[in-house]
């Protein structure tokens, strides 16, 4: 099940959305570091972190894939975003320089095909970030928010797919070590979570962050996509039947 447009927006206007998108933005940022005359793209539903790009990246845009639904964003502004197939992504190749994946891979129906797709849009040396929820993480074990939903990745699950699809994996970040819950209390607690937990280790993470470069060769050709050839029947005009007359 892949969460719609609505329920993602609804999200991140709750307290715990809040709390969640400053902590994965933290990472984000650190992560992405410069982003200066960067042509930079988001897919799944990246939004939430893509303002601090806005102003310093030659170019923005996110891609948002039709089972989840688009809307327009930035608000004061003109929208930057597209309706696209995440495995068919309108843009030429090597055309990107820095890719911000949320919401995405865990939703995407052949992640090694979006994988190809990825290798194929960005420019040489670029970098991708991916934030995914974590397996063993609370988070994908409760469905109260868009990190339940969808295939969760374990960290050898994930560097494997990176590396198997010719990007170097640079950079590991854990975040969401606070429990799933609206409760004023816990929020408050964040960043108890966020600097004890991870002394008793990264399973306890909601979410994996992980930064990667692009290669210079694939290490897998992208698939072919087979033509379809659909028969249609040969139609010919007929003459008018004349029934018998009633006596």
């Amino acid at each position: 099940m892949t969460p719609n447009i609505k329920q993602l927006v609804e999200f991140y206007k709750t307290p715990l959305g809040r709390v969640a998108r400053a902590l994965l933005l933290e990472k984000i940022k650190k992560l992405s570091a410069d982003v200066s005359d960067r042509r930079v793209l988001g897919i799944g539903y990246a939004t939430p972190y893509l303002r601090f790009t806005l102003e310093q990246a030659e170019l923005v845009l996110s891609l948002m894939p039709p089972r989840q639904g688009i809307m327009h964003w930035p608000l004061e502004g003109d929208s930057i975003c597209v309706l696209s197939d995440l495995l068919e992504m309108p843009l030429p190749d090597s055309s990107i320089d820095l890719i911000i994946a949320v919401h995405a891979f865990e939703h995407v129906s052949d992640s090694e095909e979006l994988m190809r797709e990825l290798w194929r849009i960005a420019a040489p040396n670029a970098e991708l970030i991916v934030i995914v929820p974590r397996r063993s993480g609370l988070w994908a074990q409760i469905d109260n928010t868009p990190f339940g939903f969808g295939n969760p990745f374990s960290k050898p699950q994930l560097e494997d797919l990176l590396q198997n699809h010719s990007f170097e994996v640079l950079e590991w970040k854990n975040a969401l070590y606070l429990p799933p819950s609206q409760s004023s209390l816990l929020l408050k607690s964040k960043r108890i979570f966020e600097n004890v937990a991870p002394i008793f280790g990264a399973s306890f993470a909601g979410a994996m962050c992980v930064k990667a470069k692009k290669k210079l060769f694939p290490a897998i050709a992208r698939r072919q996509r087979a033509k379809r050839l659909i028969k249609m029947p040969v139609l010919k005009p007929q003459t008018a039947r004349i029934g018998k007359s009633l006596k």
